[in-house]
Parts: structure tokens; sequence; C-alpha cells
């Protein structure tokens, strides 16, 4: 069974390295750390702060997380988080993602989420990316392991439609459509 989520929310964090000065909320399952001060969690949550970037992400994981490259779940939502950083691809077991709530205004930067092997579960809605027409299109051919999106299912037709949608503005088929 997995310990459950290191959770810094709502804490008025202003930096991920802010989050070192805090001590995790107790929920209903008491957190207990190892031997090491770390937790065997492999969730962290640091959502409905003022986080506005990542910098220092991997070292503050570090800080809480035995493992932390085992992170497979990370709730970053209701920051101010401007731009999907390449430090999250560093995070190779990360299942799901939410970034819901944020600032990120620029969809292709989703494309490089694409290298997380195991993402199936992201949140996306309540950013500026969110309002661009081709927003679920971009986004379900940029994560091929993606089976919810803002907590909707990706369904076989979907992912069917997304890929001849695909090819077609690789290919420049319908310029109506731009990937972006």
């Amino acid at each position: 069974m997995y310990s459950p989520p290191v959770d810094l929310s709502f804490k008025d964090i202003s930096s991920v390295t802010g989050a070192l000065a805090e001590v995790p909320r107790s929920g209903l399952r008491p957190l207990k750390p190892n031997s090491k001060g770390k937790y065997p969690s492999h969730s962290f949550r640091l959502s409905n702060n003022n986080i506005p970037d990542l910098v220092g992400l991997q070292f503050m994981l570090g800080h809480f997380l035995a493992q932390p490259l085992k992170l497979g779940w990370l709730d970053l939502s209701f920051n101010k988080i401007t731009c999907i950083e390449p430090v999250l691809c560093e995070l190779r077991e990360l299942r799901v993602l939410y970034l819901h709530g944020n600032a990120l205004w620029n969809l292709p930067e989703v494309d490089r989420l694409g290298e997380l092997p195991y993402l199936h579960s992201i949140t996306l809605h309540g950013n500026a990316i969110d309002k661009n027409k081709n927003y679920r299109n971009r986004v379900i051919s940029a994560l091929p392991h993606l089976k919810k999106l803002d907590y909707s299912s990706v369904t076989c037709d979907e992912r069917r439609m997304v890929n001849a949608w695909h090819q077609g503005s690789k290919h420049g088929g319908n310029t109506k459509q731009s990937p972006q």
C-alpha cells in the first residue's frame, strides 16, 4: 500500500524551494517519515500556493521523498506557473499531473511532456491554453499514453480522430485547423 501524499497545499508558498521550510499537512492516514526523515510517498501535493515556476523542484522533492525519482502523482494546481518546464520530464515515473488553474499560455509546451512514458492523466483546464480551439486535439496528440484529460476520458474513437487530425495538420491537409 502506498503512503499518503506529502501535502504542502494551502501554505502560501511563493517558490518551490520555499516549501523546504514547511511541514506537510497530516491527513486521515498519518504520514510517517523514515529514519532519514524522508517520506515513503510517491505522491506530492503543492496546490493552492503562489508558485510561479519550478526552479528547485528536484532538490525540494529530494528533501521530502525517500525515492523522489519514483514520484507518480504531482499536484501543482492553482498556482501561478506560466510554462511547462523541462524539469517535469525528469520525473520519468510520473503518471498523474495536475496543472489546472495556473497561467500556462503556450500550448506547444505540452509537447515536451510526451517524453513521460507513463503519464496517463493530466489536467490543464483553467489556463489560457484551454481557450485554443485545438486544445484537446493538441494535448491528446502530444501525449500518446493519455487516458484522461481534464478529468474526462480519452476514448479510442477520439484517439483515432486526433491521429487523423494530426496527420492532416502535419502534411498541410486542413489549413483551417492549425495545431497551435
